[in-house]
């Protein structure tokens, strides 16, 4: 996922940052609990399209500074 990118997009429901993960090729809100998919790179920005994330997800959240 290209840096710039990601510093520029925002979930579509909090308007909170979003932190990748290419191993899911996701997303991630924690603000929201939402993860949304990369698709051929292009990262699709619908809650409809989006997934919940799960309790592991949700505990595994990075301590924030």
């Amino acid at each position: 996922m290209d840096k710039q990118l990601l510093d520029l997009l925002v979930c579509p429901v909090t308007k909170a940052p979003l932190e990748w993960h290419a191993d899911r090729q996701e997303l991630f809100c924690y603000a929201s609990n939402l993860a949304y998919p990369v698709r051929d790179g292009i990262p699709v920005m619908l809650e409809s399209e989006a997934r919940s994330l799960t309790e592991d997800e949700r505990a595994k959240r990075p301590k924030q500074r």
